[in-house]
């Protein structure tokens, strides 16, 4: 039972502003922040902990421990500064910023506040003492000579970074470690007696042992040896171990599915709707393994009526158990090529949570009716059982409705719904693009392995009308759930993708002046102004380049409870409810959604607005951590494909240009190296800054993005995920007035031992 406000504002000497809060909160509430810094203040001079607890009447000694852990916590946030007496200060926030640091791999980094505002720049020196993902609290010491702010370290707040992947060197006796990551540019020593019989050239994982400071590397001691450099299947498991992906079940969670049954039980299914006999099927890609999404379309007098039949991880991970626990922290699945790190025990993955055909499985359903117009007119949610009729494909279904008489003779049975839902689907696309929502034509790609998982060839991913017919139908379910949830004040995560920041934009219009181009919308653009651009551009030889910086000027995706909209859907409020089996923020849709068909309150609810705020940061996080992961691995991989290609020439789009060179994206294999500008020839070039090309100071050829060109693979560096490539023969064009180009916005190339650029 919680504290009366009477009691915690009587308890303590001081009238604590925030004794309402503190008592809705903690059953025995101790001093809010507001309360240990007002009294800190008027006392005029740091304060041990003794005295601070005997100022705040603090005495007993539970309380004493919630003190101690508050303060603590106010330290680490950088609201407090522990002295070197062990004295606590109030921090002078008007020139302090508390951040996340971010390592670059040219040896300076950047403080990202925790308030959102600009980032700062860590000169070198600054990062001397600092590894990538510390907190740190940083005084702002005036700007760099490029304009940018700059920060000077005043106190490391937490550190982050423990275990290290890398290569073990050794050179004069003095055994070293290069970390794999390109956020860490230490390299880190590690004794002899420390090396626990780990060789030179080999893959190790060390445990930091010592950080680093302004006169010492960091220390480090070997924990575990991977393997060999540039064994089979290495690249994942230092990925793995690089962004600390939990990838091995604890034991509570083993003990929680062991008593699983793999087929549903029959108590489960009671007080459903029994959906078995409707010809529900799952479309999904040839190589998929678990399957949370089935589909069922059937034409009504005025549209359709579709049902999205999500499978029901929520009936089996339950919040608080160990299982869920897990799930929070993994947030989501990890696709690695052809391995895959799930969220969920390979039980409910791919079994009891995974719509298998013909077996039956528990779900929720999204019910909804559609107009002519592609506009939903109803929706519902409920509980059901179903059973999938079909495991098809998405190459399956194109054939089917591009009119493939030997699959239609063998889905006969189901090519009536087929034919409604691709009906539906050109509706539901027809009123996508009324409503504006940009549709880039990005190209994905696929690797494919052979024997001993060598890579035979790197090919292009082509989407269909049936991807395109499974995302519509996705959307309307993920935009159901999130006007369903609002409806009922509920707290819920978003999916929140905010328009383009002033300074973006600014980058945009500069950009696409000098190709000719203007982009509707002044300040602000919408995504039907984006949209008209890429119509516009349609043709031309450099429009995959331009809908790439198009792309790049868009906001990053995150999970928030905030109601922001979602800029390239043209939504006002989205979220996501579709994919429980392989992400955490569904999973929490699921549980809101039931909470709501119980007929349970919002303020019954075991999560908070605040609880999502916290969710949502966590979720976000654990998806960048996956998307590096997983182009860490792309990239390695591509490299070794590189390797066996030395020598050989091939045609290629210059997709970037720097000061210290061109990027260059090779046709048919999309992968991209670098060509030094010091390999371009006798003549000297110049790097325009407001033209954003390189040109030649005697010839006057300008090397611009967009131009083809022809290069050799001159040299392929494993360890640090780069090719490099020299011109062989070009078509450069002279320099048009007000013509250039962006710069890649990278800095050049950082030299590492063993010749690592």
């Amino acid at each position: 039972m919680n504290a009366s406000v009477d009691e915690t504002a009587n308890s303590f000497p001081y009238q604590d502003p925030y004794a309402e809060r503190e008592a809705q909160k903690y059953a025995k509430p101790i001093p809010s922040r507001e309360l240990i810094l007002q009294v800190l203040e008027e006392g005029g001079a740091p304060a041990a902990f003794g005295e601070l607890a005997e100022k705040l009447g603090v005495t007993d000694e539970e309380d004493l421990v919630s003190l101690q852990r508050r303060v603590n916590a106010m330290e680490r946030d950088g609201q407090l500064l522990k002295n070197r007496r062990d004295l606590y200060c109030v921090v002078d926030q008007s020139n302090l910023v508390v951040g996340r640091v971010i390592g670059h791999p040219d040896g300076f980094g950047f403080l990202r506040p925790d308030d959102g505002s600009e980032d700062l720049f860590l000169s070198p020196r600054e990062m001397r003492v600092l590894m990538h993902d510390d907190r740190v609290m940083a005084s702002i010491r005036g700007v760099d000579r490029r304009g940018r702010p700059e920060g000077g370290v005043v106190e490391v707040l937490e550190r982050n970074t423990h275990r290290v992947v890398g290569r073990l060197f050794m050179e004069g006796g003095i055994a070293t470690v290069v970390p794999d990551s390109k956020h860490i540019t230490h390299d880190i020593l590690v004794p002899a007696e420390r090396l626990n019989g780990a060789q030179p050239g080999q893959i190790v994982v060390i445990e930091i042992v010592e950080q680093p400071s302004r006169h010492n590397q960091p220390i480090g001691q070997v924990l575990e040896v991977l393997g060999e450099h540039m064994a089979p299947g290495l690249e994942i498991e230092i990925a793995i171990r690089s962004h600390d992906l939990p990838n091995v079940w604890p034991a509570e969670v083993e003990q929680e599915v062991a008593g699983l049954s793999p087929t549903v039980e029959e108590a489960a299914k009671q007080g459903r709707v029994d959906l078995r006999p409707w010809p529900l099927v799952t479309i999904d890609g040839e190589d998929a393994r678990d399957f949370d999404d089935a589909v069922y379309c059937e034409r009504q007098e005025n549209g359709w009526r579709l049902l999205v039949a999500i499978a029901d991880v929520s009936h089996y991970v339950k919040p608080g158990t160990a299982l869920d626990l897990e799930a929070q922290n993994r947030g989501n699945s990890v696709y690695f090529p052809e391995r895959v790190i799930p969220m969920l025990p390979e039980i409910l993955s791919n079994g009891l949570c995974s719509i298998n055909p013909h077996e039956d499985r528990l779900c929720m359903v999204c019910d909804m009716l559609v107009n002519e117009d592609g506009e939903v007119t109803f929706s519902t949610f409920y509980d059901a059982v179903m059973l999938s009729h079909a495991r098809l494909t998405y190459n399956e279904v194109a054939a089917i409705l591009d009119g493939d008489p030997e699959l239609r003779q063998k889905r006969y049975d189901l090519l009536p719904h087929l034919e409604d839902l691709h009906a539906l689907y050109q509706a539901l696309r027809a009123r996508r693009e009324q409503r504006g929502a940009i549709d880039f034509e990005t190209q994905e790609t696929k690797i494919v392995f052979g024997e001993q998982r060598k890579i035979e060839r790197i090919v292009p991913v082509v989407r269909n009308d049936a991807h395109k017919l499974i995302e519509e139908c996705m959307i309307m379910a993920n935009m159901a759930a999130a006007e369903f949830l609002k409806r009922y004040q509920m707290p819920h995560i978003l999916r929140v993708h905010e328009g383009p920041s002033p300074t973006k934009i600014g980058d945009l219009r500069s950009f696409l002046g000098e190709v000719g181009l203007q982009l509707l919308g002044g300040d602000e653009p919408e995504p039907r102004h984006y949209v008209q651009m890429i119509n516009q551009i349609k043709g031309r030889p450099d429009e995959h380049l331009i809908q790439t910086v198009l792309l790049r000027s868009l906001s990053q995706a995150v999970y928030s409870p905030e109601e922001k909209g979602h800029f390239g859907l043209a939504l006002e409020s989205y979220t996501h409810f579709t994919s429980p089996i392989r992400r955490y923020p569904d999973l929490l849709v699921h549980r809101a959604i039931r909470h709501v068909l119980q007929g349970r309150k919002p303020e019954e609810f075991v999560y908070s607005k605040n609880d999502m705020v916290l969710m949502g940061e966590q979720c976000s996080s654990t998806e960048r951590r996956a998307d590096e992961a997983t182009r860490d691995v792309v990239s390695w991989l591509k490299c070794e494909y590189m390797q066996s290609k030395l020598g050989e020439t091939f045609e290629g789009v210059i997709s970037a240009v720097t000061p210290f060179g061109l990027f260059i994206e090779l046709k048919d294999i999309y992968v991209e190296g670098l060509v030094h500008i010091s390999t371009l020839g006798s003549d000297y070039f110049h790097f325009d800054p407001v033209g954003r090309r390189l040109q030649g100071e005697r010839s006057g050829l300008s090397y611009r993005l967009g131009d083809t060109v022809s290069v050799i693979v001159a040299r392929v560096d494993l360890d640090e995920k780069k090719v490099d490539f020299e011109m062989v023969q070009v078509k450069p064009q002279k320099a048009a007035a007000g013509e250039g180009r962006r710069s890649a916005g990278a800095g050049k190339p950082r030299r590492r031992r063993g010749g690592k650029r």
